[in-house]
């Protein structure tokens, strides 16, 4: 779009698209967060929301890690659970628990009593794309900038379960017992996610991450049923709808904790296809690698806790991920999101290894 710089940098999205690249370009999930003394200072001044919902809040925690490191991508500050939000119901960000619903589902009459299924994404979350455009104004090209969204059976299981859980039970309850009106709650989930995907686009985000953060609480057969055909519908219509207006395609990534091993080989290939796909540290590179093919980039997948090895030791374990997913095709990160006491001096030593070890000669 004409409003934004120039990109200097699109590494990241070539290797998306499976184009050749330098090397194997770098980000890491949740890489602006609590282990970033400069992230902490501006929490202690501000509410988690209020700093989502603040367009100069956000950017300005998005850009900390691009100043300090050598990312190849920015991804905006944000949360899944504001699309809950935007449907009405309340979270509050509470010390030690996380994020907490003051009033989640509890059976399917609150589909309509507690959520309002038909608001609109594009006024209800028009701060996330205004900070999305912030940023990437305020980028000035260095990097390309990454929006994100909860999958439908993620935010699903937040909303009824109303906290984080080891089971996913109360959720799953739903899946067994009122499957009709699971569908149902599933399918309104995934045409707002639709939208909101398309306007952050819109607003300038040049790669998009869905999270299936709760994928491993499934089985194969609940993962086909009632995650599998939403995220395919999110993907061709999030592509068609950019079609129509005329709007270049984004690369389209997958994240999906826990159940990549049943999940992935399912994403990856027919029409409805992901540009690439995440895998956490379960999962060996070379086996994903046979089951999704060569047309598909993957994403992944240093275990974070790699990152309390001294320099030396993490220099080599990355060395070890890079000769494991080769050096074409592989965006290189974290399995999961990087945790609050990690040291900023070693997730350095992570992102300049990863440049080190795949750069071409």
């Amino acid at each position: 779009m004409s409003q934004f710089p120039a990109l200097k940098n699109d590494t990241i999205i070539k290797a998306a698209f499976g184009l050749p690249t330098d090397y194997v370009p770098v980000w890491i999930m949740r890489q602006a967060g609590r282990y970033l003394p400069e992230f902490r200072k501006v929490r202690e001044q501000h509410d988690f929301f209020k700093i989502c919902r603040t367009p100069e809040l956000a950017c300005e925690i998005t850009l900390q890690p691009i100043r300090r490191f050598s990312m190849d991508a920015a991804i905006i500050f944000s949360d899944i659970l504001v699309i809950p939000q935007a449907m009405g119901m309340n979270i509050e960000m509470r010390p030690k628990e996380g994020p907490t619903f003051t009033d989640p589902l509890i059976t399917p009459d609150d589909i309509d009593k507690k959520l309002n299924v038909k608001a609109d994404a594009k006024t209800e979350l028009k701060y996330v794309y205004d900070a999305i455009t912030l940023t990437r104004i305020k980028l000035d090209g260095k990097v390309p900038l990454i929006g994100f969204s909860g999958a439908p059976w993620t935010l699903f299981a937040y909303m009824i379960e109303g906290s984080t859980s080891k089971t996913q039970s109360k959720a799953k309850k739903w899946l067994y017992k009122y499957e009709e009106e699971s569908l149902r709650l599933l399918g309104h989930l995934a045409d707002m996610i639709v939208v909101y995907l398309i306007e952050q686009i819109r607003a300038g985000a040049q790669l998009v991450q869905i999270f299936e953060s709760h994928l491993g609480y499934l089985t194969p057969e609940l993962f086909k049923k009632f995650s599998l055909p939403f995220l395919k519908r999110i993907v061709q219509q999030v592509r068609s709808g950019l079609r129509s207006e005329n709007i270049d395609l984004v690369p389209i990534i997958f994240y999906g904790k826990d159940g990549a091993h049943f999940a992935i080989e399912h994403l990856a290939k027919g029409e409805n296809y992901f540009d690439v796909i995440s895998i956490d540290w379960t999962m060996d590179a070379r086996f994903a690698r046979q089951l999704v093919g060569d047309d598909v980039t993957l994403q992944g997948n240093l275990d974070p806790c790699a990152l309390y090895s001294d320099a030396a030791k993490l220099d080599a374990l990355v060395k070890e991920m890079i000769d494991k997913f080769g050096k074409e095709k592989h965006i290189a990160n974290l399995g999961h999101g990087i945790y609050p006491d990690m040291d900023p001096d070693l997730v350095k030593v992570f992102v300049d290894a990863v440049h080190k070890h795949s750069a071409k000669s």
